[in-house]
């Protein structure tokens, strides 16, 4: 489990689905039993258009973000072991695409590599149909194009995929904040519009509850199935901002809501939905330790992030950590789709929980070498094998990523091991870890050039490399972004995603002081 250095308070938040009136979509009659303390409903809300309004020229002045430095090189001799555990996060991502499209660089201590990366799909295999592991490890090594004299390890992890008919039914509690600072179009607009894409995502026979908070916590949706749409939909777009923050009283009955409608064998979960302006109620280590003690009853938190200007992506990324959950940062609708609807399994479905890597790295082959990113996510080596270290979790086809940088030794020979890589991960309701599974790396299976690596390990490349630039790591000569634009382009393919970044690299391009 990563050091926490500083924890405020936030929440999370799944999404939901589209627009239009519930009854001519639907056929319901909007009835709602809403349960205490339920906020009066406002007229049906009409989503935003899929591109907010620009941030002011100074919004990171008001925002949170938490510098975990960058992992230096080492010398095997000393210390020839990386570990950490997993991270399937993407909000780093999404920030950076929020700044770059309203004129501005990110905070370079928002800029997480891997969350850079695993942003991306990658074509993986995934395990066999018979391979009892929940998932396949994969590794692939090239000279480096950034570094001189420099290679790349890429280690891989795909996740099982599970078909929806075939998951376990979610119980879902969305904690929405709807205090003043939610109010505007890219808050509690974007909130429900997430909301209502994945009520139509979500199998008839999953639940719903929704709790706000502001001055005060209110019960706005039982737990109700999701085959009752209408009734849904209608609190969704009852949703309206206005008042202060508690989110000590809306996590309780959150929390409150999930425990009373537990369902065994599925997915239990509090979601998140807020900017992150925590600003009265429960913080710090009170939260934290709140946070994990449902977490030890198998109910999950998973944080949205919503908006600009005062959002807080330190206590959010934190707080999905100890809550054995994801973190996403919704910047558009688009954004809202894929997390909640297009990558739903994944979302919610773990099925590896304390996830950790640990790569050993040869130091008769290796003359020195440095983890890139992870820095949040570093696990002492002695704890890799302790189970009551917390550590990531994987999701139903996940792909997890990560690259290590090596300076290799003269006169190697083709058989000469260059890493192993090991993970270890416990069932999504064990308490002790299933085991080890290992994957090594010769020196005779390292790419001869760049070129000749796939087209994920490229782009893989490229995507970490524009997160070190931006966030000024010291490993960076200079800002090559052509390199990474041209490089990424060329490994692109027709994915929208991955072309949609190549413009983002010609934006920071632009922007760079």
């Amino acid at each position: 489990m990563r050091h926490i250095r500083h924890t405020t308070a936030a929440l999370l938040a799944l999404a939901l689905a589209a627009c239009g009136s519930e009854e001519a979509m639907y056929g319901g009659d909007g009835s709602d039993d809403q349960g205490a303390a339920a906020p009066p409903y406002s007229p049906p809300y009409t989503p935003p258009p899929a591109a907010p309004p620009a941030p002011p020229a100074d919004v990171h002045d008001g925002e949170k973000y938490e510098d975990y430095g960058t992992n230096a090189f080492v010398d095997p001799d000393e210390d020839n072991l990386a570990t950490f555990g997993v991270d399937v996060d993407t909000a780093s991502y999404t920030l950076m695409r929020r700044d770059l499209t309203n004129g501005l660089l990110p905070a370079p201590a928002g800029v997480r590599v891997e969350e850079y990366v695993n942003y991306f799909g990658f074509d993986y295999p995934a395990p066999r149909e018979r391979d009892p592991l929940p998932f396949a490890i994969h590794v692939e090594g090239a000279p480096s194009p950034f570094g001189r004299g420099l290679h790349l390890l890429r280690v891989g992890i795909k996740g099982r995929e599970v078909a929806m008919a075939e998951r376990p039914p979610a119980n879902l509690v969305f904690l929405v904040d709807v205090s003043g600072s939610m109010l505007s179009p890219d808050k509690i607009g974007l909130v429900q519009f997430a909301l209502t894409t994945l009520t139509r995502t979500l199998r008839p026979d999953d639940t719903i509850g929704i709790v706000v908070y502001s001055g005060s916590e209110g019960v706005l949706l039982r737990p109700t199935p999701v085959e009752e749409r209408g009734r849904i939909l209608e609190a969704i777009a009852g949703l309206q901002a206005g008042g202060s923050t508690n989110g000590e009283a809306g996590i309780r009955a959150a929390y409150g809501l999930a425990e009373d409608a537990f369902r065994e064998d599925g997915i239990n979960r509090v979601i998140l939905c807020t900017d992150g302006d925590f600003n009265v109620g429960l913080t710090g280590d009170a939260l934290i330790a709140l946070i994990e003690r449902f977490r030890e009853r198998d109910i999950t938190l998973s944080t949205l992030g919503f908006g600009s200007g005062n959002y807080n992506d330190r206590d959010m990324e934190q707080l999905a950590d100890r809550g054995n959950g994801n973190y996403a940062y919704i910047d558009s609708q688009a954004e809202a789709e894929r997390v909640l609807r297009d990558e739903l399994g994944a979302t919610l479905q773990v099925i590896a929980k304390d996830v950790k890597v640990q790569v050993e790295i040869d130091p008769g082959t290796v003359a020195r070498y440095r983890l890139v990113g992870y820095e949040n996510r570093d696990i002492a080596d002695d704890d890799f094998r302790d189970d009551r270290v917390d550590a990531g979790e994987i999701g139903a086809g996940h792909n997890v990523t990560a690259l290590v940088e090596l300076e290799l030794e003269d006169g190697r020979r083709d058989r000469d091991p260059v890493a192993t890589v090991r993970v270890r991960y416990k069932a999504p309701d064990g308490d002790a870890a299933e085991g080890e599974v290992k994957r090594s790396l010769l020196s005779g299976e390292m790419r001869r050039r760049f070129a000749d690596a796939s087209a994920d390990f490229r782009f893989a490349a490229a995507v970490a490399e524009l997160a070190e630039i931006l966030r000024d790591s010291p490993y960076v000569d200079e800002p090559r972004f052509d390199d990474v634009r041209d490089i990424a382009a060329g490994a692109a393919g027709d994915s929208e995603t991955r072309n949609e970044f190549v413009g983002l690299v010609e934006r920071a391009a632009g922007l760079w002081r």
